[in-house]
């Protein structure tokens, strides 16, 4: 049996804010955006290609408190223009030593899940998009 992963709940401040940022700038799809009352309202949304999305919570207390969500593509230099044509302040490319030692440029012998670059939502929720270069599945 499978367990699929459906939903990562990201809290933020501003759902407004959150749902631009993730529309215009990281290029998500709006799934659905429904609102009950004052106090419930439901913002879902999913990365290009992905079969888990992401559904905004409003948090002013837990905002940005979301780090290491991490997004997969084939090629990161394409993936990094991409987001820095679309106005988002994507990171330099990097990758990790032994012992965890941040370093700039890509993986010297480019490994799959070697590669990455990180960006913040407004709330400072945390990202990485990793580097994979053959093709993965999706459910």
């Amino acid at each position: 049996m499978d367990f699929t992963l459906e939903l990562v709940v990201v809290p933020v401040s501003d759902v407004d804010r959150a749902k631009e940022f993730y529309l215009e700038r990281a290029g998500f799809r709006l799934d659905v955006d429904i609102r009950s009352g004052e106090d419930f309202r439901v913002v879902q949304l999913t990365p290009p290609g992905s079969a888990c999305s992401i559904a905004l919570m409003r948090d002013p207390d837990g905002a940005g408190g979301v780090s290491g969500l991490h997004l997969v593509v084939t090629d990161l230099d394409a993936a990094r223009e991409q987001l820095l044509t679309r106005g988002l302040p994507a990171s330099e490319i990097f990758h990790f030593e032994e012992g965890g030692v941040r370093v700039p440029g890509p993986d010297p012998q480019r490994r799959d899940y070697a590669s990455y670059l990180s960006f913040s939502d407004p709330d400072g929720n945390g990202w990485l998009v990793q580097e994979v270069r053959r093709a993965t599945t999706t459910a």
